[in-house]
């Protein structure tokens, strides 16, 4: 059964920037959907991005303004969300996810394989 790690959350400055990779042990994620969702304290769990099977189609939630970029190197087997100008609201564990069907969706039901998460936190 595939298993999702995340990596790349650490604490950083109001403005700065962060990468998060999303890799998989016991499967691939290529030619599977993929998504990135987080939570906040407090808060319930939120879709931030998605990705299809091969990067040719793309969605980021509205709200992020287009701070958050989405994509993925199937070479290597990652799936990336690139975040810039990071805000005290984008502090949350983020989660990514992946489901058997090469397209996207933004219902956080659709996917069944779910990685551990990891912490993001942004000081001002």
């Amino acid at each position: 059964q595939v298993q999702l790690v995340e990596s790349g959350g650490r604490l950083v400055q109001a403005g700065g920037s962060l990468r998060l990779s999303c890799t998989a042990t016991g499967g691939t994620l290529s030619g599977s959907g993929v998504a990135w969702f987080r939570q906040a304290p407090g808060k319930d769990r939120e879709f931030v991005a998605a990705i299809n099977y091969d990067g040719s189609s793309t969605r980021h939630a509205d709200s992020l303004k287009g701070r958050f970029t989405i994509r993925r190197d199937n070479a290597k087997m990652v799936v990336y969300l690139q975040m810039e100008d990071l805000d005290p609201e984008d502090t949350a564990v983020y989660y990514c996810a992946t489901r058997i069907y090469r397209t996207w969706t933004t219902n956080e039901n659709d996917y069944p394989y779910w990685g551990r998460g990891t912490q993001v936190t942004v000081s001002t």
